[in-house]
């Protein structure tokens, strides 16, 4: 018999708070955690810091390796969360699994520039927003994916989320 496990893709433009979100259900939770962000090439790094949006190019290799570690997780049996903005359909192909559900955090593009504006310590310009609204592919119905509005407070989307996809602390 086989035994599955979720993984939760959290998905979005940057400054939507996608990692301050996703920590806290792992934390809460008890999941394992991975930043997406971490996982780019240092040349796509160097590219957003730069000002400059990357191409379908530049993404490939990040989003391999972002399904690289959803894959160990199931492989491992343990549930997980990731970030990954996840913009584009086909983005999402490379990342979807029986059992990922990609998590939308949307709002107002306004309230995301205020944020982005407020953000130190990041490579992502905020400059770079507008192309990401101008990318993002809302999931589609066939889509394994719930979307969580970003009026609510971080501690409410994290109950949001659990409550929707009936999530349980599980240690990894």
């Amino acid at each position: 018999m086989t035994t599955t496990v979720p993984v939760l893709v959290f998905m979005g433009p940057a400054g939507t708070g996608k990692s301050t979100v996703a920590g806290m259900l792992a934390g809460r939770l008890g999941w394992d955690f991975q930043e997406g962000d971490d996982l780019h090439p240092a040349e796509n790094v160097a590219k957003m810091a730069s000002g400059h949006a990357l191409t379908d190019d530049d993404r490939w290799p990040w989003l391999d390796r972002v399904a690289g570690w959803i894959d160990g997780q199931v492989r491992a049996g343990r549930p997980g969360i990731i970030t990954c903005s996840a913009l584009k359909r086909s983005y999402r192909d490379v990342l979807r699994r029986d059992d990922v559900t990609f998590v939308l955090l949307m709002g107002d593009p306004k309230l995301v520039l205020e944020r982005l504006l407020r953000r130190q310590g990041h490579y992502m310009p905020p400059s770079l927003l507008t192309s990401q609204f101008e990318t993002l592919e809302m999931p589609d119905a066939d889509e394994k994916a719930i979307r969580v509005d970003l009026d609510l407070t971080p501690g409410e989307q994290v109950q949001t989320v659990i409550d929707r996809l009936q999530l349980t602390h599980t240690p990894s």
